[in-house]
Formats: C-alpha cells, sequence, structure tokens
C-alpha cells in the first residue's frame, strides 16, 4: 500500500510538473522567442532549447515533450536581427522530434508530424581528412515544409529541401530531394509513389 501511495504521489507531481514546466504564451520563457502566438504550447520536459531570439512560433501550434528547437550553432551564436526559425500556426510537432535551423528553416501552417522526425538546414563536411567531421560545417540551405502536410514517425529532412503544399511523408521515409504539393512520398530517398491529379489521387505508374 505504501509503494502505490508513493507511486501516486509521484505520478500527481509529475503532472504538476508537466503543466508548470510547458512553455506557453504566458511564460517568461515565451519572452525570449522572436515570436510566440496564442495559444501556443513547447509541452514539458523541453529538449535542446536556444537561440529564441530567432524563433517565431505560431498560433495554436504544439510542440510536444522532450524535443529540441534551435537556431544557430549555439546560445551564444549571434545572427543579427533575423528571424532564421518560424513555425507556423496550427501546427504539432511529436514527441522527441528536433528542428535545428542555422540559416532557414520554415514549417507551415497545419503542419502535423509524427514523433521523433529531424529538420535541419545544416550538415557537416568530411574533405578535411585532418580535421574531425564534426567540426566542419557544410553550408547551410534553407528548407521548406508545405502548409497542411504531414511527416511520419521517424523522417528525416536534411538542407536545401522544399516539401510542398498537403504532402505525405511515409514513417522512417529521408527527404532529400524536393517533393511537390500534392503527393505521397516514401523511402530512403524519399520516392513520389502518388500525387493528386486535380481530381483525385492516382499512383505515380498511371500517371
Amino acid at each position: 500500500m505504501i509503494s502505490l501511495e508513493r507511486g501516486g504521489l509521484v505520478r500527481r507531481v509529475w503532472e504538476l510538473m508537466v503543466r508548470r514546466g510547458a512553455i506557453t504564451p504566458r511564460s517568461f520563457a515565451a519572452r525570449k522567442f522572436r515570436g510566440f502566438g496564442a495559444g501556443s504550447a513547447i509541452c514539458f520536459p523541453v529538449g535542446a532549447l536556444f537561440g529564441e531570439r530567432y524563433i517565431t512560433i505560431g498560433e495554436g501550434t504544439i510542440i510536444g515533450p522532450f524535443s529540441a528547437v534551435s537556431a544557430g550553432v549555439s546560445p551564444e551564436h549571434e545572427l543579427g536581427d533575423v528571424e532564421i526559425l518560424k513555425i507556423g500556426s496550427n501546427s504539432l510537432i511529436g514527441r522527441g522530434s528536433s528542428v535545428v535551423a542555422h540559416e532557414r528553416v520554415v514549417i507551415g501552417d497545419d503542419v502535423f508530424t509524427g514523433p521523433n522526425i529531424y529538420v535541419t538546414d545544416a550538415n557537416h563536411g568530411y574533405e578535411d581528412i585532418d580535421t574531425p567531421i564534426g567540426r566542419q560545417f557544410a553550408p547551410s540551405k534553407p528548407v521548406h515544409i508545405g502548409d497542411g502536410s504531414w511527416l511520419g514517425h521517424g523522417v528525416v529532412v536534411l538542407p536545401g529541401v522544399t516539401i510542398g503544399a498537403h504532402v505525405v511523408v511515409g514513417a522512417g521515409s529521408v527527404v532529400t530531394h524536393d517533393l511537390p504539393d500534392r503527393c505521397v512520398a516514401v523511402g530512403n530517398p524519399a520516392t513520389v509513389i502518388r500525387r493528386h491529379d486535380g481530381q483525385a489521387w492516382v499512383d505515380v505508374d498511371e500517371l
């Protein structure tokens, strides 16, 4: 009985931490952001979070727990008076996800994702064999994810990619090149398997 009571107490304390630890428009932490819309929240516990002054979050957007959101290479990175990362309104970023921006990442309105997605506009170089790869940075390439799209569990979006509007990206896919509006793409690299022809969804091999 004692162990059950202690377990219940732990759960109640955790629930309180989840409620109080979330970043909402009324939080002091929200003031650090370039913009933090009404009804939005970054759920507790929060993963890596820095560069808030370069990040805009629209209205009604939820970022799940254990997620990392960052702009720049470190908290001390000065980028000027610019917006580096924008997440639109009424979007949902699944738990355990990472959105890492160095130059420009835009996630549109009504974009939903499964857990553990990874989106970045930066990568490492490897050309200099005398320097650890982790210390070599390739040029950043902007990323854009269009309105109304869905990214399944574990999707990776790599630098320089534009995903169109109303696009489905299947779980576990790695997006290495642009995807057009109104399509379904799966695999590594993500390949379009269905598109909307203006009237109906059609398999690519039928087009």
